[in-house]
């Protein structure tokens, strides 16, 4: 079968488009024909080496297909239906193995693309709107990169819990993005001083908490613009890792600093269906809206990771077999 492959760490050219031997299911796995495939940051970052894994490596944690084959002892899944996961490496291929306690069952009438562009982005929304921090109606957060593929649907998330949502952007065009997503204060910051403007906006009070996925370019502003017992969430580092922080830096105001992983909130199955389950039926139902910024063949893998690592793109990326 035919795989995205990477023999040594890099910028794009180290993704590969080759021939790999086909997976086979062993007991509680099953064998999935992948349909559409999730790209996002994890993936660049162990492609760089940022997060270090064995070699050579097939990328990707997350993707949607149809199984082709259980495993010994599997109940859960059967040939033919329509699944999708989240936390198993190797996505990047027609084909693979996956442990079935990790997939969840696509609902009738979902395209299989939809479900593969949100299971990572969607579950991380989640987890970060409903338990790292648990957003309740009146609180004010403040969304960085929110017309980037979590940032949209954080900022849903958020509005629908009845949240005030301030949201940061680099153009125009992710600026109308975020506004049909529902951001209440839009801020360019390549423009404005993303700090200054959050002070302006509150009256000087700060937010109740930053979601941050861009890393070490905003966190300190970030901190400063947090009320007393804020929280500090730091989820992404998309222009650089954030360096070792001296717990001084939170005691003025008493605030609160994490860095939650998708696998942090998503160890069991039962934390999987519920956290997947609610962001696939809010798709189905209408009551969230994904945008999908490009598709992109499988063997198109380079040009994928250049333009998301460029900030060329809105929304999710997707690659397709």
């Amino acid at each position: 079968m035919k795989a995205i492959q990477i023999t040594e760490t890099g910028g794009p050219d180290v993704l590969n488009y080759v021939d790999v031997q086909d997976p086979r299911p062993s007991a509680g796995q099953a064998l999935v024909e992948i349909k559409a495939i999730g790209v996002n940051f994890i993936d660049v970052y162990m492609r760089t080496g940022l997060y270090p894994g064995r070699l050579p490596m097939v990328p990707g944690m997350e993707a949607a297909g149809v199984v082709l084959e259980v495993g010994e002892g599997v109940s859960e899944v059967s040939k033919g239906d329509s699944v999708a996961f989240a936390s198993t490496l190797g996505s990047y291929a027609e084909r693979i193995v996956v442990p079935v306690w990790t997939l969840v069952k696509v609902p009738d009438g979902l395209d299989l693309g939809i479900a593969a562009a949100v299971m990572l982005q969607g579950m991380t929304a989640h987890y970060l709107s409903r338990d790292t921090y648990s957003l309740g109606a009146g609180d004010v957060c403040l969304v960085h990169a929110a017309a980037g593929g979590v940032g949209l649907l954080l900022t849903q998330m958020a509005k629908n819990i009845g949240a005030t949502v301030i949201g940061t952007v680099s153009t125009e065009e992710k600026a109308m993005l975020a506004k049909e997503a529902g951001v209440d204060h839009i801020i360019n910051y390549v423009e404005q001083d993303f700090e200054s403007e959050v002070k302006q906006i509150t009256g000087g009070s700060g937010v109740d908490v930053v979601y941050d996925a861009v890393g070490v370019t905003t966190f300190d502003k970030s901190i400063a613009c947090l009320k007393a017992r804020g929280y500090m969430i730091l989820y992404g580092q998309s222009s650089g890792p954030v360096p070792p922080v001296p717990p001084t830096v939170l005691a003025g105001r008493s605030l609160f600093l994490t860095r939650p992983t998708l696998a942090s909130y998503s160890a069991t199955k039962e934390e999987i269906d519920y956290r997947a389950g609610e962001v696939l039926h809010w798709l189905n139902t209408g009551a969230l809206n994904l945008h999908i910024h490009d598709r992109y063949k499988l063997e198109d893998a380079k040009i994928a990771h250049e333009h998301l690592e460029g900030r060329l793109t809105t929304g999710k990326l997707l690659l397709i077999p």
